[in-house]
């Protein structure tokens, strides 16, 4: 199963987080959509069959493997 990174939108910018975009290891969005929730943007990728990681950091980089956790 492919995972997916649950990113908190804005990116690199502190400051409330405005909603999560779900992307793919090489940036590639799988929608443009933004969600409000990491409840609904779990839901949504665990309903497109993919495994969702959640940060663990607010400003996030994929290839460091601490900064991520699996989803429940």
């Amino acid at each position: 199963m492919q995972h997916v990174y649950i990113e908190p939108m804005p990116k690199g910018r502190w400051g409330p987080i405005d909603g999560y975009t779900l992307e793919f290891h090489d940036g590639t969005k799988i929608t443009q959509q933004i969600y409000p929730s990491e409840r609904l943007a779990v839901s949504e990728i665990k309903l497109r069959g993919y495994a969702p990681l959640l940060p663990t950091v607010r400003i996030t980089d994929k290839s460091v493997a601490e900064h991520w956790q699996a989803a429940a």
